[in-house]
């Protein structure tokens, strides 16, 4: 389960196109559905890899799908 979380945190932070701590700031942030998407690839991925059950993703999925869909709404 950590490999889906370690997985999915990368999803959920934002890229950076600078070296420069400060251009963080502005980095441009990723839509929600580019994000969801990105979740659901790297789930699908750790249980092709046997990293987590199928019951185990759908849960993760589902957490992290309400969290991000919370935080468009903010």
């Amino acid at each position: 389960m950590a490999a889906a979380t370690l997985a999915a945190v990368t999803v959920l932070a934002a890229p950076v196109i600078s070296q420069d701590p400060a251009a963080i700031l502005a980095s441009p942030v990723n839509s929600a559905s580019s994000r969801i998407a990105g979740v659901h690839e790297d789930i699908a991925r750790a249980v092709a890899l046997n990293q987590v059950t199928p019951e185990q993703a759908a849960f993760l999925e589902k957490q992290l799908v309400r969290r991000i869909q919370a935080g468009t709404q903010a």
